[in-house]
C-alpha cells in the first residue's frame, strides 16, 4: 500500500536549515534558504496552510524542533542497529530516510513514532529552558500537593509537555488532517502513539529541605526522562506491531489477522509487510546488508547468518588501542596502560549482483 509522502518528511529536511552551519553541512538540500524564517517557511514543498501559519508564527520552535533532528534520528539508529535496516539516512534525499517510508510497514510506523515523539520532546525541553517565546515551565504545577511520601509544594521549572503534545499535534498531524484515505490515519495512529511515549516517562523529582538535609520540606517538579528510555519502548512496540486494515466505512482499523488483540491507542499498527533488506533495492528504499558487521557468536538478528542473509562473511584482523592493566591508586583515582588488541570483525559479502535491484 504506497501512498504519498506525508507528515514530517517532506518539510523535516529544510527545518535543519536553523541549524548551525558545521552540523548542517552535510545536508546538501538546505543551504538554498539561507537560514530566514519568512523565506524558509513559504519555500519548504508540501507545507498544508496551517503548517505554514504555524511556521511563520514560531520560528523560534521551528528551530527547536530542527535542534533535536539528530537527536532522534541517532535513537532511531541506536535501537535498529542490530536489525537489516538499520534507519540508515539519504544525505541526499529529501525525505531523510528514503523511500523505506513510501511502504506502509513496520519500519515506517516505527519512524513516524519516534519522530513525533522527538518533536514533543524537543519543544517541551526548549519550553524549560526558556527559548521559546510562546510557553516556559508549565503554569499547573503550583502549591500543594500530596504523593505516597506526604505533602509537599511545587516549585523548580515542570516540563510543560502538554504545550509540547499540543504543538507537535498541531503541526504534525495537520497534513494528514487533510487527507482521508489509509495511509493517512496510519500516520496519525503512530503519530499519537509517538506523543503518548514521551509523556509515559514523565517523571517527579524532589529536592529536601531541612536540618541536615531531612526532609521536612521537599519542593518536587516534574521533569521528562532521557529519550533513550523513550526510544527502548518504541523499540518494543515496534517489535510487537499490529497489522490492520481498514475497516468498512473507512473510518478506523482492524486488524488483518484475528487472533491479534486489536490495537490500542499506545501500539503501533501498519498495512504492508516489510521486504527483507538483504539487498540493495531502490524501490523498497534498502541499502542491503552487504559490508556490514556482524557478530559471528550471536543468535539474534546481529548475527552473521541473518544478517548477511546467507551469503557468508569477511573476515579482517585490526588492532585497536584500549586502556589496559587498570590500577586503584589511593585517593582517587584509577590509572590505565594504554595496550593494542587485535580482534576479527565480520564483514557481510555483497550479493554476486551488487547493483540496485531491478523491479520484476
Amino acid at each position: 500500500m504506497n501512498a504519498p509522502l506525508g507528515g514530517i518528511w517532506l518539510w523535516l529536511p529544510l527545518l535543519l536549515t536553523w541549524l548551525p552551519p558545521e552540523v548542517s553541512s552535510s545536508w546538501w538540500y538546505m543551504r538554498a534558504t539561507g537560514g530566514s524564517s519568512r523565506v524558509m517557511c513559504d519555500n519548504v514543498p508540501g507545507l498544508v496552510s496551517r503548517q505554514r501559519q504555524l511556521c511563520h508564527r514560531h520560528p523560534d520552535v521551528m528551530r527547536a524542533i530542527s535542534l533535536g533532528v539528530s537527536e532522534w534520528t541517532a535513537e532511531c539508529q541506536h535501537q535498529f542497529r542490530q536489525h537489516r535496516w538499520n534507519c540508515n539516512t539519504l544525505d541526499r534525499d529529501h525525505s531523510l530516510f528514503g523511500r523505506v517510508l513510501l511502504r506502509s510497514s513496520r519500519e515506517s510506523a516505527f519512524v513516524y513514532a519516534i519522530s513525533s515523539a522527538g518533536v514533543v520532546f524537543a519543544i517541551t525541553r526548549a519550553c524549560s529552558q526558556g527559548e521559546l517565546k510562546s510557553c516556559s515551565c508549565d503554569p499547573k504545577k503550583k502549591g500543594t500537593a500530596k504523593d505516597s511520601k506526604g505533602t509537599f509544594d511545587w516549585g523548580g521549572c515542570s516540563d510543560n509537555i502538554d504545550y509540547g503534545i499540543k504543538f507537535a499535534r498541531a503541526f504534525v498531524d495537520a497534513k494528514e488532517r487533510k487527507g482521508k484515505d489509509a495511509r493517512a490515519l496510519m500516520n496519525l495512529h503512530n503519530n499519537r502513539a509517538g506523543r503518548k511515549a514521551v509523556k509515559r516517562f514523565l517523571k517527579q523529582e524532589c529536592k529536601c529541605h531541612g536540618v541536615s538535609g531531612s526532609c521536612t520540606l521537599r519542593t518536587c517538579w516534574l521533569a521528562m526522562a532521557d529519550f533513550r528510555k523513550t526510544g527502548a519502548y518504541l523499540w518494543r512496540k515496534y517489535n510487537g506491531a499490529i497489522q490492520v486494515v481498514m475497516n468498512q466505512d473507512g473510518t478506523g482499523f482492524t486488524v488483518a489477522n484475528k487472533r491479534f488483540k486489536k490495537p490500542t491507542k499506545n501500539d503501533l499498527v501498519y498495512f504492508e509487510n516489510s521486504p527483507d533488506y538483504c539487498i540493495r533495492d531502490r524501490e523498497a528504499g534498502s541499502l542491503g546488508t552487504a559490508g556490514r558487521v556482524c557478530n559471528l557468536t550471536s543468535r539474534g538478528m546481529d548475527s552473521c547468518e541473518v544478517m548477511c542473509c546467507g551469503r557468508g562473511y569477511d573476515t579482517s584482523r585490526v588492532t585497536r588501542m584500549t586502556k589496559c592493566e587498570c590500577k586503584f591508586h589511593w585517593c582517587c583515582a584509577v590509572r590505565c596502560q594504554d595496550c593494542l588488541e587485535a580482534l576479527d570483525v565480520h564483514t557481510c559479502k555483497a550479493p554476486k549482483n551488487a547493483d540496485w535491484a531491478t523491479p520484476t
